[in-house]
């Protein structure tokens, strides 16, 4: 599965690229390239990342899920309260 970006966040990305080779190699990375090893990071890469988030999601939910009981119970049959003592002697 390759992740898909929007045209914007590609040329974005792509952008970015091309200024971490420019400032953090010996050589600058051109357009093409940049473009290329953004392909094969989405192809290759992406997807640890992607799973990852989707595993963060779903413990997460499941906490929230295994809370819902606390923050939505109510206590039955309290319509009559319960005698401090009994009216009976």
């Amino acid at each position: 599965m390759s992740l898909q970006l929007t045209p914007e966040s590609q040329q974005q990305a792509i952008a970015s690229i091309e200024r971490y080779f420019r400032e953090h190699m010996d050589e600058p990375i051109g357009n093409v390239a940049a473009g290329g090893l953004l392909k094969f990071f989405l192809q290759e890469i992406a997807p640890v990342a992607y799973n990852q988030g989707v595993a963060d999601a779903q413990e997460r939910l499941q906490q929230r899920v295994a809370e819902i009981d606390i923050e939505v119970h109510h206590a039955p049959f309290t319509y009559w309260p319960q005698p401090a003592r009994s009216r009976r002697s």
